[in-house]
C-alpha cells in the first residue's frame, strides 16, 4: 500500500513537472508560431539585405553590440565573483556588496540608460556610439554576471581546493588552475542569460548608441553611432508611417534568430567545456 502510494506520488510529482512546463514553453512557442505566420510573407533577400530598408546594418550593429558588451562585462563580472567568492572574509561589508548587486539587477533598464546618458555619453565625451552603448548594456547584465558567476564557484567542491593548496599551489594558482576551469561552464550560462537580456534591450541604448536609419554604413569603429534591430524594430512600430506589418513582424523574426543564433554558439562553447573538464 505504502509502494502504491508513493507511487502515485511520484507520477504527480511528473505531471505536475511537465504541467509547469508546458506553461513556460507554450507561450514561447505560440509567440515564434505567431511570427512566422505574420512575418513569413516580409523576408526577403531585399529587406535582409538590400541596400533600402535592408536589415544587414542592424544584424551587425546588434551582434558588435551584443560581443562588445560580452568583452566588457564578462572580466568584470568573473573578477567580482572570484574576489567575493574566494577572497572576501564574510562580513557586514561583503553582505552590503551582495545585496547591492541584487538590487541593482532589478534596476528598470530605462535607468541604465540615462545613467549611461550622463556617464558616458556627456562625461566620458564617447557620443552616442558603440562603445558608449556597450559600457551601458555591460553595467546592466553585470549583477547577474557577478550573481551566476558566484553561485557556479560555489557548486567546485571544497575538495579540489584543499587539494591544490595541500600540493602546495598558492591560492591564485587554485583558483586559476583548478576554480575557474571546473566553474566555466556554469559561469558561461551566466553569460547566455546575459546576452540575451543585452540583445533585446531598448531604452538603454536609445539614449547611448542607436539611431534610425532606412540607408546607413557599418560602424568604422567603436565611436560610430550604429543600427540595431531592437531600436529598428521599435520606431518602425510606433513612428515610421506606412511600414506593413509584415515588415515589423519580419524583424522582430530576424532579432529573434539572431538571438538564438548567439546563445547557440555560447551553448556549444559550454557544452564542449563541460565534456572537457570532468570532476
Amino acid at each position: 500500500m505504502m509502494l502504491f502510494s508513493a507511487q502515485r506520488t511520484e507520477k504527480l510529482a511528473f505531471a505536475a513537472l511537465w504541467a509547469s512546463a508546458a506553461i513556460v514553453v507554450l507561450p514561447v512557442l505560440g509567440i515564434i508560431a505567431v511570427m512566422l505566420y505574420r512575418g513569413a510573407s516580409g523576408l526577403s533577400w531585399g529587406l535582409l539585405f538590400g541596400a533600402r530598408e535592408g536589415l544587414l546594418p542592424a544584424i551587425v550593429g546588434t551582434v558588435l553590440l551584443v560581443s562588445l558588451t560580452a568583452l566588457i562585462a564578462a572580466p568584470l563580472g568573473v573578477a567580482a565573483a572570484v574576489y567575493l567568492n574566494e577572497y572576501a572574509r564574510a562580513g557586514p561589508l561583503v553582505r552590503l556588496i551582495r545585496l547591492a548587486i541584487v538590487n541593482l539587477a532589478g534596476v528598470p533598464s530605462v535607468v541604465y540608460g540615462l545613467f549611461g546618458l550622463a556617464l558616458f555619453v556627456t562625461l566620458f565625451h564617447f557620443g552616442r556610439s558603440l562603445l558608449a552603448g556597450s559600457c551601458t548594456l555591460a553595467l546592466l547584465v553585470l549583477p547577474l554576471i557577478i550573481s551566476t558567476s558566484e553561485e557556479a564557484l560555489r557548486q567546485v567542491p571544497q575538495g579540489l581546493r584543499h587539494a591544490s593548496l595541500g600540493l602546495g599551489a598558492s591560492q591564485w594558482q587554485t583558483v586559476r588552475r583548478v576554480v575557474l576551469p571546473n566553474a566555466l561552464p556554469g559561469i558561461i550560462t551566466g553569460l547566455i542569460l546575459s546576452i540575451s537580456r543585452a540583445a533585446g534591450e531598448t531604452a538603454p541604448i536609445l539614449f547611448t548608441a542607436a539611431f534610425y536609419s532606412l540607408t546607413s554604413p557599418l560602424p568604422k569603429s567603436v565611436f560610430d553611432p550604429i543600427l540595431v534591430l531592437p531600436y529598428q524594430l521599435f520606431v518602425m512600430a510606433t513612428e515610421v508611417p506606412n511600414v506593413p506589418e509584415s515588415t515589423k513582424w519580419a524583424t522582430a523574426l530576424v532579432l529573434v534568430v539572431v538571438v538564438l543564433g548567439i546563445n547557440l554558439f555560447a551553448i556549444v562553447l559550454r557544452a564542449r567545456l563541460r565534456g572537457s573538464r570532468r570532476w
